[in-house]
This record gives C-alpha cells, sequence and structure tokens, in this order.
C-alpha cells in the first residue's frame, strides 16, 4: 500500500516513474465533491461516530469534508475503504484516510475534514474587553461548537459571575476557561486540606502549602507527616491529589 505523491512526476523512463504516471495524470483536479457518494457517506459516518464517543451525551456531530489535494488525480478505484489514521483526534481539523482496495494501481491519500460538535455553551451578550468582571447579563446560554476549540465551552451562566476577563470576547462568541483569569484560592504558608482519592475512596489531611494555589496550576503540599505531596487546587484552601 503506498501513498500517492502530490508533485506531478517526470518521465525519467525508469519503472517507478512508470508507475507513478500510471497512478497520476497531471495536472488535474481531485476535489472532495468528485469522491462517490458513498465515499463521503462513509467519511462522514466514521468521523461521526469516533467523534461522538468523545463527546458528552446528548450533543450533535457535523462532518464537513474538505478537498483533496488539487494536484491529484487518482486511479480508478472499485472500493475506496475510509480509515482514521493513527494519532488522529477526530475533533476539529482533522483527516481521514482514503485507502484503494480494489483497482489496477493501490494509493493512499487523506481528506481534510472539519468535525463540529455542537451543544449548549456560555457566550457574550455584547462585546467584552480583558479584565471586565462579569455579571450575567452579560452573558447567555447559545449552541456553540465544542470542537472549535481545545478546551469545552464553560456551560453556567450564573456560576461565571464576579470572574474576570483575560482576553476579550466578540458578541457570540463562546466562553472557555481559558479566557478566564485564574483563581488564588489560597497562598503559599497556608494550611490546606488535602484530599486524596482513589478507587472508591478519598482520605483528608492537613498541609502546608508551599506555594500559591492558583487555578489550573500544580502546588506542592506539605502533609502534617512532613510528605511532600504535589495536586491540584480545586477550592477555597483545597488541594486534590490523585492515587
Amino acid at each position: 500500500m503506498r501513498r500517492v505523491e502530490k508533485d506531478c512526476p517526470r518521465s525519467r523512463g525508469t519503472a517507478g516513474a512508470l508507475l507513478l504516471a500510471a497512478a497520476l495524470a497531471c495536472p488535474g483536479p481531485a476535489a472532495a465533491d468528485t469522491l462517490a457518494p458513498a465515499t463521503l457517506q462513509a467519511v462522514r459516518a466514521l468521523a461521526r461516530d469516533a467523534a461522538a464517543a468523545l463527546a458528552p451525551a446528548g450533543l450533535r456531530v457535523e462532518v464537513v469534508p474538505g478537498r483533496l489535494d488539487p494536484r491529484l488525480r487518482l486511479a480508478p478505484c472499485n472500493r475506496v475503504e475510509p480509515y482514521l489514521p493513527t494519532g488522529v483526534r477526530p475533533w476539529g481539523r482533522a483527516r481521514v484516510g482514503l485507502r484503494c482496495r480494489d483497482g489496477a494501481v493501490p494509493w493512499n491519500v487523506f481528506l481534510p475534514i472539519t468535525v463540529e460538535v455542537w451543544g449548549p455553551g456560555v457566550v457574550a451578550v455584547t462585546a467584552l474587553a480583558p479584565g471586565t468582571v462579569l455579571a450575567p447579563g452579560q452573558l447567555a446560554l447559545g449552541e456553540v461548537d465544542w470542537a472549535a476549540a481545545a478546551t469545552p465551552p464553560l456551560a453556567s451562566v450564573q456560576a461565571l459571575e464576579g470572574r474576570t476577563l483575560a482576553r476579550p470576547l466578540a458578541p457570540g462568541q463562546a466562553l472557555r476557561l481559558d479566557a478566564l483569569k485564574p483563581r488564588e484560592w489560597f497562598a503559599a504558608g497556608e494550611v490546606v486540606s488535602v484530599v486524596a482519592r482513589g478507587d472508591g475512596y478519598a482520605v483528608s489531611t492537613r498541609g502546608e502549602a508551599l506555594m500559591r494555589g492558583v487555578e489550573g496550576r500544580l502546588v506542592r503540599v506539605r502533609t502534617e507527616a512532613g510528605r511532600i505531596v504535589t495536586g491540584w487546587p480545586t477550592a477555597e484552601g483545597r488541594v486534590d491529589v490523585a492515587r
């Protein structure tokens, strides 16, 4: 199984060049809309099912196929098989592999796709500047694309009251955690509760924070027993440690 090269072959008189010339004809466009409808349907179904497995229940997944490299014209194929390449996450901009399973010349190419995952999320009602202290009237629930960014959109307007924006938001733009200034739950030197969680259990002890407890940043704590543990600040005076 070979991937078809994207550049136009030059006639060099070699067996490899002749084989490549049989697979490609340059110049010649090959766009997604020239693929068989059944192939596009299979691409959408493959990506949609894979994305739905990553998304919370109830979200709507849409798959928009892109275009193949316009320099390619693929050799005729009776059966094209779509597949997800290793390591590709079907979320946002991604790609699906297409390989010829029944043709005179085997080929393998990649079709770009956009995976949209639509569901509820908090959006800005008006343009908001960095440093804005959020109030309920500035925000509303809307339908947003969860896959448009690496972090999911926030889902509760009430929970955001009093939080401070770290970057600007345009009207209708989804509010995500990275748009907020992180909260500082405690200062270095304060006594905190250390909660260790495992499979079906949770134990708690007290300790001294060795650094500021900033939301989203790991912090070190010296427990009453003298051990140094690392965990995540999750609330005022609290550190969660996974076991």
